[in-house]
Formats: C-alpha cells, sequence, structure tokens
C-alpha cells in the first residue's frame, strides 16, 4: 500500500525510499494491490492527508496510478482468510484483508508501513 506518498514529507528518507518502491514496482510490473489496499487508501489520503487529497484528485488517481497495478478485488475468500489471519495475529482489519489479498495473488512479500511499523 503506498498510502503515505503524500504524509511523508516530514520525513525526506522515507519519502525517498517509498518513492523509490513504487517506481521499482511499476517498472518492472511486479507490483499489485488488493482493493482492502485501494480502499484504505482512499480513506487516509481524503480525510488525513494535509492537505487531504480532493474527490477530483482522486479520480485521475485511481485511473493512472491504482487501476494499472489492482489485482486482488475482494471476495468471500479473502474475507475468510483475513478472519483465519485475525486468529493469528494482532493486525487491523486492512492490514489482514491485505495480507489475505497478498497469498491469494501469490505474492512473494507483502509490504506496508503498518507491517514494518509493527515488525512483521
Amino acid at each position: 500500500m503506498f498510502s503515505c506518498t503524500r504524509s511523508t514529507r516530514a520525513y525526506p528518507q522515507k519519502e525517498r525510499k517509498l518513492r523509490q518502491l513504487i517506481r521499482r514496482a511499476f517498472e518492472t510490473g511486479q507490483a499489485v494491490v488488493s482493493d482492502p489496499g485501494v480502499q484504505e487508501f482512499f480513506n487516509v489520503a481524503l480525510r488525513r492527508f494535509s492537505p487531504a487529497m480532493t474527490f477530483a484528485e482522486a479520480e485521475p488517481y485511481l485511473i493512472t496510478v491504482r487501476r494499472p497495478i489492482l489485482a486482488v478485488e475482494s471476495s468471500p475468500a479473502i474475507f475468510l482468510e483475513a478472519l483465519r489471519i485475525a486468529s493469528k495475529h494482532k493486525l487491523a482489519w486492512y492490514e489482514r484483508s491485505s495480507v489475505a489479498a497478498a497469498i491469494e495473488s501469490s505474492c512473494d512479500a507483502a509490504r506496508s508501513e503498518d507491517l514494518e511499523m509493527a515488525g512483521k
């Protein structure tokens, strides 16, 4: 999930690392974003970014950045896997759903700021 692209300005090293990760993901075509990841991004971007992303900015962002790598949509299987993950790990629902989506799409790794902070 790339939900901190605008909120990392106060942390230039973090922003630089994130931008490199995003660029590499697009260049190699190896990035996927799950439906829960897109939902979480817009939840943060539209409410907590400073300044908040506007609805006018959100639509072109979805079309040009998120849609090309949106690979896993929510499904009953994703929700069931997220519930199984919940029984073993203390993660927020979005994180559980994103990890379940990564498993569903056979990803080698799942990355998010919350997972890194939790040491997962």
